[in-house]
């Protein structure tokens, strides 16, 4: 799974090299990384502290030997993380002059998350009160070297689709593959970085792959 889902099967390199890649044409510094990082992490538990994720998890029990273990709270954020923890760990991907780490990239977790998309006269008639509307959507294709600032073009898409700025958004999930492209995103699209991941993303909440969209819009309808 991990070669399959985090190695890039045309330019045969691990999807950090990308976040390399991407660090350098837009010229987004170790600092800025580690700064992303690090508030990614707050917001995450500050928003565990205020229970804002609480309807949107389902508890899980497990039973072992030692007892019943419940989980129903997001184990990754780092609760008591200082910019020490990032600013000491060595780049992982490019060795010489390297600027992404074990800590300014998302983790690698496990989840499951669902939405339920229907048209809304069929939500009427079954009397289901839905959570958001959908307007508009898009997709872009880049250069598989820079895989993560494909958001940009996409967005792009689907603001011009929507009639839409980004000064009218009022608050913005994007997910944090890695802080580099998190941070070129959001300086290319000029992003409000307070309007961005209130409540932490991928950094500090994990990427299960497959399940990080959903999660993503899950948050967003839930608060």
């Amino acid at each position: 799974m991990m070669v399959g889902a985090l190695h890039d099967p045309f330019q045969t390199i691990h999807m950090g090299v990308t976040a390399e890649n991407v660090a350098r044409e837009y010229g987004i510094s170790r600092d800025a990384q580690d700064a992303l990082a690090l508030e990614s992490h707050r917001r995450a538990a500050r928003a565990i502290a205020e229970e804002r994720f609480r309807e949107q998890i389902l508890p899980v029990t497990v039973r072992t030997k030692k007892g019943a273990v419940c989980f129903d709270i997001d184990e990754h954020v780092r609760h008591d993380a200082s910019v020490n923890d990032f600013s000491e760990l060595k780049p992982l991907f490019v060795k010489e002059n390297g600027t992404v780490t074990a800590g300014n990239a998302s983790g690698i977790n496990d989840a499951a998350a669902a939405v339920l998309l229907m048209e809304h006269r069929v939500a009427e008639r079954l009397g289901a009160q839905p959570l958001a509307r959908l307007v508009s959507y898009a997709h872009a294709g880049v250069d598989p070297a820079y895989m993560g600032i494909g958001p940009v073009p996409a967005t792009r898409k689907a603001l011009e689709r929507a009639g839409l700025h980004v000064s009218q958004l009022d608050v913005i999930e994007a997910n944090e593959a890695f802080a580099a492209q998190a941070c070129a995103v959001t300086k290319e699209l000029g992003l409000d970085s307070h309007k961005v991941n209130p409540n932490g993303s991928g950094i500090s909440l994990g990427h299960p792959i497959g399940a990080t969209g959903r999660s993503s819009l899950s948050r967003r309808f839930m608060n």
